[in-house]
């Protein structure tokens, strides 16, 4: 018998919420509650003054959880509002200095793949440079930190769900020799994910710090566009290598680009480089090359910035479509011109010493 949506719902009402007394559904503590083939994914969303009194709560939800039938896997994330605090005392404010960015054990190298706005193809240009470092006999992981839109399990061509042998571990999901991790793997495709910001911050770390990357070279991060909490979590809280940056060429899209790029300057990650993305269309019938979103202006930023542009990537058919496939075009064509761009990226991160 399959464990179902009520009846995990049955069990953790009579857990008890020791602040409200009432159970920890009607308290409105569990959120974002998934059943799926014996896997029961929740969140556990409480006041941070209280956090540290709900870790026992927690083992004690997923204790009886794991005891119904059907159940083969639970994970629970525990997350906490920040709660208003007086005014600091500026005096005294050196002892509480906040700790610095953290390594992640056994990861070398930490890169992020970001662009201002969405659209531009960043998590193509992510998963194909992932799969290009790969053939370069990089050892790669690709964490998908685009918690509101994930695309790599579609892009890598990788399902199922990740298991968790403690409860605690996760293990990741591994394709084309690279080895990755996704929220979108752990719920349904179809499903949207509706959480507050410390909600996706309790996500990302624990993606980060919870999963079992192993030995890697280097770790490739696709990012939410924009300059969020993600974005902001992952440069304080980890030891970030750099970013890069992909844009199309058209002005509105360099715009949004100039404050992702911003972003990072203030957050002390450095600028690895600039990808210019959909950057020429060929035509297949009669070979006229056109500048769809124009031309040349992340090159032109980049050379503002002093960083270098890494690639000019073609508006082409076959890119999409490895894509939608669930092959990107650097496994499925690794001859064709549109593959060796995205490998001529990856031998020059190698070169730069990035990956």
């Amino acid at each position: 018998m399959s464990a179902t949506r009520e009846s995990v719902l049955a069990i953790l009402s009579k857990v008890k919420d020791p602040i409200s007394g009432s159970s920890i559904v009607e308290a409105g503590i569990v959120k974002a509650l998934t059943v799926t083939d014996g896997a029961v994914r929740f969140v556990m969303e409480v006041s941070g003054s209280h956090a540290d009194s709900y870790t026992a709560l927690k083992d004690e939800a997923e204790a009886q959880i794991k005891a119904l039938e059907g159940v083969q896997n639970v994970s629970i994330i525990l997350t906490a509002h920040s709660t208003p605090k007086a005014p600091p005392d500026l005096k005294s404010s050196r002892k509480s200095e906040p700790t610095g960015p953290q390594k992640i054990p056994g990861v070398d190298r930490i890169i992020a793949v970001a662009s201002g706005k969405g659209g531009v193809g960043k998590s193509t240009v992510a998963s194909n440079l992932a799969c290009a470092l790969a053939a370069e006999g990089r050892r790669v992981g690709l964490l998908d930190a685009d918690v509101y839109g994930p695309s790599q399990p579609r892009m890598l061509g990788v399902s199922g769900r990740p298991a968790s042998p403690d409860g605690k571990i996760i293990l990741p999901m591994r394709n084309f020799g690279v080895t990755m991790m996704s929220l979108g793997l752990m719920t349904n495709e179809d499903q949207a994910v509706v959480w507050r910001g410390p909600m996706l911050m309790g996500a990302l770390q624990q993606m980060l710090t919870q999963v079992q990357w192993g030995a890697l070279d280097v770790l490739i991060v696709d990012l939410p566009p924009g300059t969020g909490d993600v974005q902001m979590t992952l440069a304080q809280k980890t030891d970030l290598n750099g970013a890069i940056i992909v844009s199309t060429p058209q002005d509105i899209a360099l715009l949004d680009a100039r404050k992702g790029i911003d972003m990072f300057n203030q957050l002390g990650t450095p600028i690895i480089g600039m990808i210019e993305n959909m950057s020429t269309h060929i035509c297949s019938k009669c070979g006229h090359e056109e500048h769809m979103f124009g031309h040349g202006g992340v090159a032109t930023e980049a050379k503002k910035l002093g960083v270098p542009l890494l690639a000019e990537i073609p508006l082409h058919l076959d890119i999409r479509l490895a894509a939608d496939g669930g092959a990107p075009v650097v496994v499925s064509k690794p001859d064709s011109p549109q593959a060796k761009v995205f490998r001529t990226v990856a031998k020059d991160l190698i070169a730069m010493g990035h990956a």
